[in-house]
């Protein structure tokens, strides 16, 4: 091998640089004139009182919130310990006395006929007997019979408690099946008031003031120990075809020569709204029930609004032939007793 040939790397020492100086202390502070405060002592108190007002202004704000929102809470949610009390509750109670109200009307029109004005029964069964709306006459039960009828609930072929849902082809839907549910249940702590079945205002008595009613159910009720309990169905001896307030006797074949007046109801409603008959002769009323385990009936008003004549009660789909009594002429009505929306008009002349 052979020595390179030539200089070696040239070495540099590091350059030279003046002494520094530290920089004076001025230069990084502001001179004693910037710290002075150009407040005169008038200003530097109203700064004060600013200050203070702004922090009471802030307190009462904060105070105000929390207020609030502990005001709030117990209007929403009631006060701990006292029932009925909070927002929801209140508004539950308002709509279950506006049910109650809707169905004391539908009580009224379909219901009061067979049932009574007041629940005591007549041609159906008691409903305001308190040992029944302990525990027979629960929402359930009751949803059920207006749902499906007697017939089917109590498997009674000649029970005379119509279907009244619309879902199996009665007249009121499931909102009105809740408020006659609500009206029948109502505890007798709770006062609705009577309102006008078209316009939904008060009914005023003679004297007037507005007409209230009071629900039938007492809470406080327990059944004696021992006490029998309420059946599931009602039993009487009423069947299809009779009743307590039936005069038209059984069904009649029209004597030779007699007048025959026909009559026929479907769809819970009289197809002949205007008969007429002779006067001061008996005739054959020959009504032809179309509805289907719907009772029906016919009743002649007289003028003064005395039953002259009562027919018997009976299911559908059925003919029965009513003999009619001697009338003297003259402007009747005829009526369902069941039903006291089927109406007409009969002229005896």
């Amino acid at each position: 091998m052979s020595d390179p040939s030539g200089p070696g790397p040239e070495e540099r020492l590091p350059a030279t640089r003046p002494e520094s100086t530290p920089a004076p202390a001025e230069r990084f502070s502001a001179p004693p004139s910037a710290h002075q405060l150009a407040l005169t002592p008038e200003r530097a108190a109203s700064i004060v009182r600013q200050s203070s007002s702004a922090r009471w202004v802030g307190f009462l704000a904060v105070l105000f919130v929390v207020v609030f929102v502990i005001l709030y809470y117990f209007y929403d949610l009631g006060f701990p310990g006292v029932a009925n009390t909070s927002r929801e509750a209140k508004e539950v109670a308002a709509q279950q006395v506006t049910s109650v109200e809707a169905g004391y009307n539908l009580f009224e029109a379909n219901c009061a006929r067979c049932h009574g004005a007041a629940g005591q029964g007549g041609i159906g069964p008691v409903l305001n007997d308190q040992a029944k709306l302990y525990v027979h006459l629960n929402p359930d039960y009751i949803k059920n019979v207006l749902t499906v009828g007697g017939r089917y609930v109590c498997g009674n072929p000649s029970s005379l408690m119509p279907v009244w849902a619309d879902t199996n082809g009665g007249p009121l839907n499931y909102v009105q099946i809740q408020n006659l549910i609500d009206f029948i249940r109502a505890p007798n702590t709770l006062t609705y008031t009577v309102r006008d079945n078209s316009t939904n205002e008060p009914i005023l008595d003679a004297s007037g003031k507005v007409e209230t009613g009071t629900g039938w159910r007492d809470p406080n009720f327990t059944p004696a120990a021992g006490a029998s309990p309420v059946p599931d169905c009602w039993s009487s001896a009423l069947t299809a075809g009779s009743s307590p307030a039936a005069s038209g006797g059984p069904a009649v074949t029209p004597a030779p020569g007699a007048t025959v007046v026909k009559l026929e109801a479907v769809n819970i409603a009289f197809t002949e709204t205007s008969l007429t008959a002779p006067a001061n002769a008996a005739f054959d009323l020959q009504f032809n029930n179309q509805d289907a385990s719907v009772p029906h009936n016919v009743v002649i008003v007289d003028g003064s609004g005395k039953a002259v004549f009562t027919g018997d009660i009976f299911n559908g789909p059925a003919t029965k032939d009513y003999s009619v009594p001697a009338l003297p002429a003259g402007a009747y009505t005829f009526h369902c007793a069941v039903h006291p929306n089927m109406t007409g008009t009969l002229t005896i002349k």
